[in-house]
């Protein structure tokens, strides 16, 4: 077990070179071993993936149309309140971007936010979401010179900052579940997503601390993983290359993790206040309580894989969650429809623009980012 010293040391000095150079290769070896599978695999995954996601609208199909249905009362709402939600919709990529710019060393604030927007745009347009995000915009900095595994280990902290960023905004709600403002099933469920955060939490501080679980981990899985297929050929070293991404991780936020932190909250909080000013928009003013919760609810479902960027749950589960705070269904519907307006819609066409200019300073990627695309999707 190291000393608190070595944990101390892991946060100030930046990792290995050796470290980093061997995650590169091994994500250089796993792409070749990727451009040579069946083709037939991934069309067969991407026909089931396409096949859940039409079924999964068809049966939330009515809360999107009712949701999508509703924008020509969008005129009921004074043109000013949209210049100040995309203000602050534009303010949580800033943060966004500043998690990445501080997590992924060696790529410019330009690379970043153009990467971001062209993944999200494409991981909110094709199924798999996050999973075609990230590696779009994987491919696209690696293509601007940055290595494979800075890209790779900064991208994994980013997504365990602001997702560990995300369990942790209902503490915020403490005090209205402590007077019983929160329905009991509500709370019920807010037990088990503070027992997450907290399991979280520990297990971090646990890898952080010692070795000795990801070691003992990474043995049994990869006995499994060679038990199951005895066929190919034997994995090894897996014991030590956790320990060596773990460190990566560690090291690559560094003594900037305070500034990564906040730049996490701000990501959320900002995208929260875009929810919150819909709502004085049209003049519905429940307990910020309630809507921390139901803007909390709709991002969980956001994170389901099975449609672009949670399309029909969040319009579904943000309406019925601003229903039982206390919002009449129509506003709930009308305040819905404008959150995802700037929050969703509008981030999809500035992808679009960042992927041209993209393309004019960094030409020929088009290939490289389709085959990422094809082989996460």
């Amino acid at each position: 077990m190291p000393r608190p010293a070595d944990v101390h040391d892991r946060l100030r000095k930046p990792p290995a070179v050796d470290e980093e150079r061997a995650v590169e290769r091994r994500f250089e070896d796993e792409e070749q071993r990727g451009t040579g599978r069946s083709t037939r695999r991934q069309i067969i995954r991407g026909v089931l993936l396409l096949t859940l996601a039409a079924i999964t609208l068809y049966v939330l199909g009515p809360g999107l149309v009712e949701v999508l249905s509703s924008a020509p009362r969008l005129g009921e709402i004074g043109w000013w309140w949209f210049p100040v939600m995309l203000a602050l919709e534009v303010g949580a990529f800033w943060c966004l971007w500043a998690v990445e710019w501080i997590s992924i060393r060696g790529a410019g604030w330009w690379e970043i936010s153009t990467t971001q927007l062209v993944g999200n745009a494409l991981g909110r347009i094709l199924p798999g979401g996050g999973a075609v995000a990230g590696a779009v915009q994987y491919r696209m900095l690696v293509d601007t010179g940055v290595p494979r595994g800075t890209v790779a280990t900064g991208l994994t902290a980013t997504n365990f900052l602001t997702f560990g960023v995300l369990l942790g905004l209902p503490v915020l709600a403490i005090p209205a579940i402590l007077d019983g403002a929160v329905a009991q099933s509500i709370r019920s469920l807010l037990a088990w997503g503070l027992m997450l955060l907290v399991a979280i939490v520990v297990g971090a501080v646990v890898l952080i601390v010692t070795d000795r679980p990801l070691r003992w981990t990474g043995a049994h899985v990869q006995a499994l993983r060679n038990r199951l297929r005895r066929q190919g050929s034997p994995l090894s070293g897996l014991p030590e290359r956790l320990v060596s991404e773990r460190d990566l991780i560690v090291s690559v936020v560094g003594e900037r993790w305070k500034r990564a932190l906040l730049a996490s909250i701000g990501r959320w909080m900002l995208d929260l206040a875009v929810l919150i000013v819909a709502l004085e928009a049209i003049g519905a003013r429940p307990a910020m309580s309630l809507v921390l919760l139901s803007y909390f609810a709709s991002q969980l479902l956001a994170q389901i894989p099975i449609t672009p960027g949670g399309l029909g749950f969040v319009e579904a589960g943000l309406t019925a969650t601003l229903a039982l705070a206390g919002v009449n269904g129509g506003d709930a519907v009308l305040a819905t429809l404008a959150y995802r307006l700037i929050s969703y819609w509008l981030p999809i066409p500035a992808g679009g623009v960042a992927w041209l200019m993209f393309r004019r300073r960094y030409p020929g990627s088009e290939e490289r980012v389709t085959l990422s695309m094809t082989s996460s999707g």
